[in-house]
């Protein structure tokens, strides 16, 4: 990562991840990731919604880019079509191994699905930080390192006290940490799902050789 993103492209991606941001939604997404293509009728099964209910955030889904819809014959299948849904499953999977001590989730290449509890609380972490201006906050400390409000607030555009409060947000929810050097305090990302889903965002884009299509 050399830099921000251009802002268009931000306000897509956290568009991206706000859909992400809800227990269902999340539990369809991790399904398709452990299991590959799916149709309605099984990921309503394994989800154990009601169908009309499934299809209607499957439909959000497709909206937003993260799934792809594939019809053959009477069915549709779908299938995750972007990267950072199933690289976050990797980093919600090894906080969970980290947690337990089930050593099987820390391996990058295991895949199956995490207890139900578990996946709505991740659901609603990542719900703290769905937001363009944190997001901003976050890619910017995740791409120049630790840095003061001042810094910050010159390259994301805000006023100094907007994101003065959202540092403090991010801080209370221990998405970042604040260290006093001298008359400065400076601001550092911490690891977690929130970095893990701004390292995807720009490997996605950077990936594109037409940015268009992000």
């Amino acid at each position: 990562m050399t830099g921000q993103l251009p802002p268009d492209i931000m306000e897509k991606a956290a568009k991206g991840i706000s859909y992400i941001a809800h227990p269902l939604r999340l539990r369809i997404l991790e399904f398709l990731d452990v299991n590959g293509k799916a149709s309605v009728s099984e990921i309503t099964r394994a989800v154990g919604e009601e169908q009309i209910i499934v299809s209607q955030h499957l439909k959000k889904l497709r909206d937003a880019n993260l799934v792809k819809a594939e019809r053959r014959g009477l069915f549709i299948y779908y299938r995750i079509c972007e990267e950072y849904p199933a690289s976050i499953f990797v980093c919600i999977r090894k906080l969970f191994g980290y947690m337990t001590d089930d050593f099987r989730f820390l391996a990058d290449d295991y895949k199956a699905i995490l207890p139900h509890d578990y996946t709505t609380m991740v659901a609603n972490r990542i719900k703290l930080f769905a937001n363009y201006d944190k997001m901003r906050i976050l890619e910017y400390l995740t791409v120049f390192g630790p840095n003061n409000v001042s810094s910050i607030t010159a390259a994301v555009g805000n006023s100094r006290l907007t994101v003065s409060q959202y540092l403090k947000r991010l801080r209370d929810d221990g998405f970042v940490t604040c260290q006093r050097k001298g008359r400065f305090i400076f601001y550092d990302i911490t690891k977690g799902v929130h970095k893990t889903a701004i390292q995807c965002i720009h490997k996605r884009y950077d990936s594109l050789s037409n940015k268009k299509d992000f």
